[in-house]
């Protein structure tokens, strides 16, 4: 009964078309859902959701893998009796959304774990997690279908102490890792871009967005399919193009611009520390007038943008009047 719930729960969850694949080294084809299932690999999570979290274990002993590691009971595990690798899956409560359509707290989190986890499991990090050994394969694969209960992301956080994978260079990030620093990279950049570009009409402004996914993706040793940098490029543009006149929008690149006035600031100050105080002042006041500048064009009136910089409100204005933009 417990095999027979878990087919059809299963089934539920694939996409229409899923990838899938007779084989490692074989050909990674799109069929339908009815005739991928009958394949040895299988793509098990939607495009763009996180159903399942699967870990890729190159081991002998790698079925015991989450008992010595002290990790839940897997919801199954399927191994090749070859030579005893496997794959151990565990099911999410709530599927997590990897586009930018999504809250990426959740997203993030979830990264969180699946590092966690990986690295308590001794998992291959490299794992794309794309195809995955079919749990509904039983003639290529011991299957053993362990624990019919979803998990929820609290739940599998509280066996591990969590952590994230260090900064480092973008071609060692991994699994779900990519999705975050895509989104990151895309985001940020398109934040700064949509201003100069808006007069090129949105088609342009998508071009070039997917343009910056597709380079960022590249960095990756193992790069995120196009479907997914396709989705997360098309989710920053509607929502910065929608968004960039907004008062949420403006707040926080003003406070973007702010900090940075601010950081500059003090560093002008720290490098005339040294000099004469008219050289030291002279320095400092050139970067702050250069974002009061910038939060001028942006719309930000004078008095904000005087206790942004925590500058004279006359001083704001003078400053505008020798630019002649005020």
């Amino acid at each position: 009964m417990k095999n027979i719930q878990f087919t059809e729960n299963f089934y539920k969850n694939l996409a229409p078309k899923p990838y899938c694949s007779y084989g490692k080294s074989t050909a990674m084809l799109i069929r339908s859902k009815s005739t991928a299932v009958k394949l040895p690999l299988l793509q098990v999570n939607p495009p763009h959701l996180v159903t399942y979290l699967v870990f890729d274990i190159d081991a002998p002993d790698a079925y015991l893998h989450y008992f010595d590691a002290d990790l839940p009971l897997p919801t199954w595990i399927a191994k090749n009796r070859k030579n005893g690798h496997c794959h151990i899956c565990y099911e999410l409560k709530t599927p997590i959304c990897k586009t930018a359509n999504a809250r990426l707290k959740p997203l993030r989190y979830l990264a969180s774990i699946e590092y966690s986890y990986a690295k308590k499991l001794g998992a291959d990090l490299r794992y794309s997690g794309l195809l995955t050994k079919n749990p509904l394969d039983k003639e290529n694969w011991e299957v053993a279908i362990l624990n019919p209960r979803a998990f929820e992301l609290e739940e599998l956080a509280s066996y591990v102490t969590l952590e994230n994978k260090p900064k480092t260079a973008k071609n060692e990030i991994f699994g779900l890792g990519r999705n975050c620093s895509m989104f990151d990279s895309v985001r940020f950049w398109a934040y700064k871009a949509i201003r100069e570009r808006l007069d090129h009409g949105y088609d342009s402004w998508y071009a070039e967005v997917i343009n910056v996914a597709h380079n960022a993706n590249g960095e990756f040793l193992e790069p995120l399919v196009y479907s997914e940098v396709k989705a997360t490029a098309k989710s920053v543009a509607k929502w910065v193009w929608r968004n960039h006149h907004s008062a949420e929008f403006q707040a926080w690149f003003s406070e973007k611009q702010a900090h940075r006035g601010k950081k500059g600031a003090a560093k002008a100050n720290a490098k005339g520390a040294n000099r004469k105080g008219g050289k030291a002042r002279s320095a400092q006041y050139s970067d702050i007038r250069q974002e009061a500048l910038k939060l001028h064009v942006m719309g930000v009136n004078n008095t904000q943008i005087a206790e942004q910089l925590k500058v004279n409100r006359k001083t704001i204005t003078r400053w505008l009047k020798q630019a002649k933009i005020n």
